[in-house]
């Protein structure tokens, strides 16, 4: 197994109390595989995946299942390399894959599964393969405009003849419309725009010899649109002569007439609506919500939402579930939702209209980001986009070392992506294996307070344990140092449940952080679940990662010679923005002035000017 580790260590120092040292009898559980056979994140949620687990790459983000219903193909493509891998779903194997130069999410079959159309990623193509007795077979490319321009072919789909593709522009905010010439000869393409005016890439800077000031500095330079649409996927309703677009930016599912070639009404949904799925009597459509726990029904007869789904882990959670995709079964009664943060697809009856009614949970791996189905509705495939491992990452970066050795296991490459193959029961069945893996999912939940502190403990607490409550805290000191784990800095610190030989910058080299912890507070049972530098600012200042950034940040880090995939974080674009908001806007809510020395803000253009928030 290849190590992971968290990227970011957070000291916070706590003014109006006296020292407190978080010490090693504080209960956690250090990431890792456990002696249950359980493995536990960084953040201390365990994954217990049911199924089988095959490996299929670095970050699956997409699965496209043949007509035939024999094959999947699962589209990895996250830091490393992408590629298209081919699953044999009876036997539950991989039989063959392609190394893709890049690709972006959109993958699907045409009605016949003769051809296979995958995006193109920064080169503003649609990828063409023939598919042929489980092999993919390239077959050239549909440029969809200059490759100068950007576009970003995201969500693909396609209508019933098979002979029109339409594709979501999720960085151009249009819609791509690809007719198919029958005889072979050249398409004919032509675009919707969704916004007055598509932002375009900021020019090019020279690179820093530090990755992420390069990356930030680009991002500054960035046009962005506040309200931009940033179109996700397309769903075709042929009988109606309509086509539907989750507008990620803008909590909306246009529809455009495929006729007139306009956007004929807008639906709203909620934050961050992404894929969709149109139930087979064709009346009504399923949204997945991202940004909040939802999915939401929309009756199409009627042009409205009737009905929310919302399925918690907790009756009090806040927004952070990240429903990001659907399958549905053939016969239309039940729903099932991967839910990324907290790694388990929920389950649902949604036979009769308005009365949805929730089944429970399934476990997965980390971080799901697609299902479906198979094998007639009997087995459930689920993308896992980080796979079922968490560890320290000892070959790693060595600040200090040989720089030119090499570091295999670099933070965002080690996506061990895998997808779950999920046998599911026979009606009688169905419930009572709902019911205990239901049980299972709750048991992959963070160790709650009341199961690891007293009453008296939870009593006599600084931390005030309901809103509004009193604390004889006053003041709050957050100091964050980037790209450093705990174990990296305060690993020898023997107060503190830390690995010392992970410890990379001990007392002797870093005696102001050591003595800060020793006088106010060592956070060794802090956790969060972060990568790199984009995600990592999120989890800190937001306690959240929204999917825009998950999505884009293995892009922007291992995939942008084009300069198309922007650094996504610390607020350059609306979109990152997690609906619980960051700590400032809760500060600004409770009326508790604050300040900030760095986090979202950009220095000025000279050493003296102000900088900018």
């Amino acid at each position: 197994m290849r190590p992971r580790v968290i990227p970011l260590v957070v000291l916070l120092l706590l003014a109006g109390l006296p020292r407190v040292l978080l010490a090693a009898e504080v209960p956690g559980r250090a990431p890792g595989a456990q002696p249950d056979g359980s493995v536990v994140l960084p953040n201390q949620w365990s994954l217990r995946p049911v199924g089988r687990q095959v490996e299929v790459g670095d970050f699956p983000a997409a699965i496209a299942m043949h007509p035939d219903g024999r094959h999947a193909v699962v589209l990895h493509c996250g830091y490393g390399p992408h590629e298209l891998v081919v699953l044999d779903v009876a036997r539950r194997r991989l039989v063959s894959r392609v190394r893709l130069e890049e690709s972006f999410q959109g993958v699907a079959f045409a009605p016949d599964g003769g051809v296979l159309w995958v995006s193109g990623g920064a080169a503003e193509t649609l990828l063409r393969f023939r598919f042929v007795d489980g092999a993919l077979v390239p077959d050239g490319a549909v440029a969809l405009r200059d490759e100068k321009l950007r576009g970003i072919p995201c969500g693909i789909g396609m209508n019933g003849a098979g002979d029109t593709l339409y594709v979501a522009n999720v960085w151009g905010h249009s819609i791509s419309r690809v007719r198919l010439d029958p005889a072979g000869g050249e398409p004919s393409i032509d675009e919707l725009l969704l916004t007055a005016a598509a932002p375009a890439a900021g020019p090019a800077i020279p690179a820093s010899a530090d990755p992420s000031i390069t990356k930030r500095a680009e991002a500054l330079l960035e046009r962005a649109v506040k309200d931009a649409p940033y179109p996700w996927t397309c769903v075709v309703d042929d009988r109606r002569h309509r086509l539907y677009v989750s507008l990620w930016g803008q909590a909306a599912v246009a529809v455009i007439d495929t006729a007139e070639w306009n956007v004929v009404a807008r639906i709203a949904v909620e934050e961050h609506p992404n894929e969709m799925l149109l139930t087979p009597d064709g009346g009504r459509l399923f949204v997945a919500n991202a940004n909040r726990n939802s999915v939401l029904v929309i009756d199409l007869d009627a042009g409205r939402v009737s009905e929310t789904l919302v399925a918690t882990l907790s009756a009090d959670a806040q927004p952070g579930n990240t429903p990001n995709s659907l399958a549905l079964a053939a016969d239309g009664t039940t729903l099932f939702v991967s839910n990324a943060n907290i790694n388990a697809v929920s389950v649902w009856d949604v036979e009769t209209p308005g009365r949805a009614r929730s089944i429970g949970f399934i476990p997965v791996g980390w971080y799901p980001t697609a299902v479906r189905l198979a094998h007639g509705g009997r087995r459930l495939l689920v993308a896992n986009g980080k796979g079922v491992i968490s560890d320290s990452n000892r070959n790693g970066p060595r600040p200090g070392y040989d720089s030119d050795a090499p570091t295999p296991d670099y933070i965002a490459g080690l996506f061990d992506g895998t997808v779950s193959f999920i046998d599911l029961p026979e009606e009688d069945g169905f419930e009572p294996q709902m019911r205990a893996w239901t049980a299972r999912a709750y048991a992959c939940r963070p160790p709650q307070v009341a199961e690891v502190f007293s009453a008296e403990e939870i009593a006599g607490s600084p931390i005030p344990s309901g809103s509004g409550r009193k604390s004889p805290i006053t003041h709050v000191i957050y100091v964050v140092k980037e790209n450093r784990t705990y174990d990296q800095v305060f690993g020898d610190m023997p107060e503190g449940r830390g690995d010392p030989t992970l410890c990379l910058f001990p007392e002797p080299v870093t005696p102001n952080h050591h003595a800060l912890a020793r006088q106010f507070v060592l956070l060794d049972n802090f956790y969060v679940e972060s990568e790199v530098s984009a995600d990592g600012h999120e989890w800190s200042m937001g306690a959240y990662a929204t999917d825009f950034v998950e999505r884009h940040w293995p892009l922007s880090y291992g995939h942008n010679a084009r300069k198309k995939f922007p650094y996504p974080s610390e607020g350059t674009f609306e979109i990152a923005r997690p609906a619980g908001g960051y700590l400032w806007d809760r500060a600004i809510a409770a009326g508790v002035s604050f300040r900030s020395y760095g986090e979202w803000v950009s220095n000025g253009p000279a050493p003296d000017a102000p900088g900018t928030a």
